[in-house]
């Protein structure tokens, strides 16, 4: 049950994502890319052909590998509270991952709507019923993320057959504000995991496909296209693709403190209080020191570990 508050929001999003529907006007309600560039302009780096921002895939792969508590604070620290969500059903608990995200918005089936979504897709390439609209448009690295409206019976957005293509064609999961089917078959599906509400026998009904790589909500968080998508047992991050870099860079740096005060405490050569607190330059420069054996463990450019030495209250 929604209380007032919930029902209020999910009712001026969902007039939030018609408006969009209608003033798009093209493209099979796909989100213009002058407009995504618009909604994404702090990004400054590279870009698909249709202004998705492209997060760089070596920087996936080191997020998959950080504190999933320390990006969530570092996010915060930063002003964004609203890009956390939690409460999944997953088919791998353990089966982390982190892409790129391409959206999609789901609303109540309206067949006269429905209609004339499908007419105009079809007319712009896309085949098929909607739900497999989204697929379509996957590439390596990217994550499926859905709002289905948190329906699961009736609400099954994929099953064993369109997790396999979606696996195939991203190497990632999922993530649905809705259901998934075939729970067994997508076990079977090596590398694979979705988060979803639920899962559930039933076939996909009673829902319509209204907004393609448009900004979406999934609980009480926003994402945009191209965000980074960090899930875990945790919950899932959507961090937006300007800040995915920063996140990670800073999240690896706190491992690496932590892994060193852990140790010299192990040592016993300082205290938790001496640790745990602002560092004196003794410790700063044992530090940056024991940083030289670690070489293994750092990312960090000599660039980037001098930001954070410079920024880092200690």
């Amino acid at each position: 049950m929604f209380n007032v508050n919930e029902r209020c929001c999910r009712r001026a999003f969902i007039v939030l994502c018609v408006l969009l529907f209608f003033a798009i006007g093209s493209e099979a309600q796909q989100l213009s890319k002058e407009e995504l560039h618009f909604l994404t302009a702090s990004w400054k780096g590279e870009r698909y052909s249709d202004g998705r921002p492209k997060i760089p895939d070596t920087l996936l792969l080191r997020a998959e590998r950080i504190g999933f508590d320390d990006a969530w604070t570092i996010l915060r620290n930063a002003g964004y509270y609203n890009q956390y969500a939690d409460g999944w059903k997953t088919v791998h608990e353990n089966g982390v991952f982190a892409g790129r995200a391409v959206t999609a918005a789901y609303m109540p089936k309206r067949p006269d709507v429905e209609d004339a979504v499908l007419k105009r897709g079809h007319e712009k390439g896309f085949q098929g019923n909607t739900n497999a609209w989204p697929i379509e448009l996957l590439q390596k690295g990217d994550v499926y993320v859905a709002d289905g409206f948190g329906k699961v019976e009736g609400g099954t957005l994929i099953g064993q057959t369109l997790g396999t293509t979606i696996f195939q064609r991203t190497g990632k999961g999922v993530v649905f504000d809705g259901g998934a089917r075939d729970f067994d078959g997508l076990a079977d599906i090596k590398g694979f995991n979705a988060f979803v509400r639920d899962f559930h026998p039933s076939f996909l009904e009673e829902s319509m496909l209204m907004g393609l790589n448009t900004p979406i909500r999934i609980g009480s968080a926003i994402v945009l296209p191209g965000d980074l998508v960090l899930c875990n047992k945790e919950g899932v991050l959507f961090i937006p693709a300007h800040l995915a870099e920063q996140v990670v860079v800073t999240a690896e740096f706190i491992q690496l403190r932590d892994a060193f005060g852990k140790e010299r405490i192990q040592e016993g050569k300082y205290s938790v209080g001496q640790i745990d607190n602002q560092w004196d330059d003794p410790i700063k420069i044992d530090f940056l020191s024991w940083l030289k054996g670690q070489k293994e463990e750092v990312k960090l450019t000599k660039k980037q570990l001098d930001q954070l030495m410079e920024k880092r209250t200690w």
